[in-house]
């Protein structure tokens, strides 16, 4: 099923504290402390907050006999996205954004714990809600550090877990229950081909390019040539450095 459009029911942004609904927005005024005494002018800042804050995606691949390495990905749609047609930008996109191809992704809740354990169980969970694919939790490597989605505004951080599966075996899960997830589709691409198509911005999400392009450095394999770093010549086997994504 296919869909048609995303109506607004009702717009309830001026009836609404800042505090309340899913995400909170702090509307701060703030200056800068300096260790002379000095301080900066007051400014504005906003800062969009969501419970549990941070999120932890699932990288999910598999490599065949012939060394080629797949990922998984899902197909969803995304309001914001798909409301920007109603807007006006200084560089205009004519692409209508039905819908967004992304990384199996989910929020840290309380009761994954903490540590790489807890980021762990966490991949493990959405892989199962979101594409039907049960894996053991240790099974999962966290590839380099978190990163902040978008630090100007937001103080949400993004953890980056890969995990080995057998996709054949995925399904469409049961998500949250929200309707924001219903008749998604999955998507399998070569690794290769998924980095080109979020160059090109036929995937046009941050999150996921980074995911693939630190899968790639934690399996030693470079997009660019299709090799394995074990494939390449000595000297430049020695010279390989995957920069500390392979964390654990």
């Amino acid at each position: 099923m296919k869909l048609q459009s995303i109506e607004i029911v009702e717009d309830r942004t001026s009836k609404s504290r800042c505090d309340e609904g899913f995400l909170r927005v702090s509307r701060l005024i703030v200056r800068n402390l300096y260790d002379d005494g000095s301080a900066s002018a007051s400014y504005p800042c906003d800062v969009v907050s969501r419970p549990g804050s941070d999120a932890v995606v699932a990288i999910l691949y598999e490599i065949d006999d012939e060394r080629r390495i797949r990922v998984l990905l899902r197909e969803n749609p995304r309001v914001p996205l798909y409301l920007r047609r109603e807007k006006d930008f200084v560089h205009p996109d004519p692409r209508p954004y039905d819908s967004i191809v992304e990384v199996v992704a989910g929020l840290v809740e309380p009761e994954d714990g903490s540590g790489i354990a807890g980021m762990q169980r966490r991949a493990a969970i959405e892989a199962e809600e979101e594409v039907g694919l049960r894996l053991d939790a240790g099974s999962f490597r966290v590839v380099g550090d978190e990163a902040f989605a978008s630090p100007g505004t937001t103080d949400e951080k993004v953890y980056y877990c890969a995990g080995p599966a057998k996709l054949s075996n995925a399904k469409l899960g049961p998500g949250d229950g929200g309707a924001m997830e219903e008749h998604a589709e999955l998507v399998v691409h070569r690794l290769r081909d998924a980095i080109r198509l979020c160059r090109e911005g036929a995937i046009p999400d941050m999150k996921t390019e980074v995911a693939l392009l630190r899968l790639a450095d934690h399996l030693g394999y470079i997009p660019q040539l299709d090799r394995f770093v074990d494939e390449l010549p000595a000297e430049l086997r020695s010279a390989y450095d995957n920069l500390g994504v392979a964390k654990a």
